[in-house]
């Protein structure tokens, strides 16, 4: 009980993104659906669910250069406001050019999601335990990216309809309340482990050269991110392609999406003591090589159950690496505090490029050699990045 209590400001923290998170991922997979269903063809629904993160890029620049704060209550409040409004103008659009701004709301409010979430884990928790802390919200998170798509496929019938989207609401202001509470609770405790420098304006060309500077100095980092989010994109993309194809093969084969995310649920609880073992340096790479190196096996398996259990290695994997190099970004802010909103752009940005790439490379591949060849391919591009940046020295 007193790790816990110890703890309750970000367990206040996980819950509040657990029910967002149920929102967030009810709207994910109900997005694709209402665009079709209102006659936009694959491939229309396609390029625009792919803008999103195209926006998210561009929002990253902006925000590091023009947003005053970044302390976390702001960043949330802002994306809580955002989040009530994308659901409604989704629900209404019928135009391409009003699902653009519907796609654009979706990657700023992702955005700031992440950036308040950093800012949290910098500002409230300790530096030797930012690893243990992104763990225990990723594993919140994945519970709720879990409930939100089954509550969700349990409501829709023959077309998505309003029950779908009053359940994306009553998740998000649960989300809400326990945000409240959260800000109380920080407000009260006054305890910060980082001080938010003075916002001092930046000109166009002073912003490009401190994202230079701060980019090539932890260049391995924001590459990793980068394959990271391609690596997610692309089980997000033709998974569940690939989990109809083994469903004809074994009843298991349909869970292939839900032995993907389930990982994730445990990892957040023994992440802290591996990096501490391992090092947080070395941890994410070495975690991503293996995670990759898994999915050189998809190609020669074909017995379902197999398959599924190449996909929870492989994601195992993976979320120690995606939950080590966040704590590392976080590291590397409270390092430089002057830089949070830059280093938290850069971060944020590789993000958005991993989604634009990954469901991109994934299609055109999916249709060109098959799904487990596509996961050959990324297995292999996967490994070769790793190796090349574990030989890679990262600031410390």
């Amino acid at each position: 009980m007193k790790y816990f209590k110890d703890r309750k400001i970000l367990f206040n923290a996980s819950l509040m993104l657990f029910f967002w998170s149920i929102f967030d991922s009810t709207i994910s997979y109900v997005t694709p659906l209402v665009m079709t269903q209102n006659g936009l063809t694959t491939t229309q629904m396609g390029l625009i669910y792919g803008s999103s993160s195209i926006s998210g890029a561009l929002f990253d620049f902006i925000l590091a250069k023009f947003l005053k704060s970044s302390h976390f209550r702001k960043v949330y409040l802002a994306m809580f406001a955002i989040c009530f409004v994308y659901p409604l103008i989704l629900w209404q659009s019928k135009a391409v050019w009003v699902y653009l701004i519907a796609m654009a709301l979706w990657g700023i409010y992702y955005d700031l999601v992440n950036f308040g979430t950093f800012d949290f884990v910098g500002r409230e928790t300790k530096k030797d335990e930012h690893a243990a802390s992104f763990g225990i919200i990723d594993a919140f998170k994945a519970a709720g990216y879990l409930v939100g798509p089954l509550i969700a496929g349990i409501l829709i019938g023959s077309l998505v309809d309003v029950k779908v989207f009053i359940l994306a609401w009553i998740s998000l202001s649960i989300s809400l309340v326990l945000y409240l509470t959260l800000s109380a609770a920080t407000i009260k405790s006054k305890i910060e482990y980082f001080k938010e420098a003075v916002y001092k304006h930046k000109n166009m060309a002073l912003e490009l050269k401190i994202w230079k500077k701060l980019g090539l100095s932890i260049l391995p980092i924001l590459i990793l991110m980068v394959f990271l989010n391609v690596y997610d994109s692309f089980f997000w993309t033709i998974g569940p392609l690939y989990a109809e194809s083994l469903k004809s093969l074994h009843p298991l084969g349909g869970l292939f999406m839900s032995f993907y995310i389930a990982p994730s649920l445990l990892v957040g609880w023994f992440i802290g003591n591996l990096v501490k073992k391992y090092g947080k340096t070395r941890t994410p790479f070495l975690a991503f090589l293996l995670g990759s190196l898994v999915l050189l096996l998809f190609p020669v398996v074909k017995d379902s159950p197999v398959v599924l259990g190449l996909v929870v290695a492989s994601s195992i994997l993976t979320s120690i690496s995606f939950t080590s190099v966040k704590s590392r970004v976080v590291d590397f802010i409270t390092n430089k505090p002057q830089n949070e909103k830059e280093i938290e752009g850069m971060g944020d940005f590789s993000v958005n490029i991993g989604y634009v790439l990954g469901p991109m490379v994934a299609g055109f591949l999916s249709d060109k050699v098959g799904n487990a060849n596509s996961f050959l391919v990324l297995g292999i591009t996967g490994t070769a990045v790793s190796l090349v940046l574990l030989l890679r020295k990262v600031d410390k």
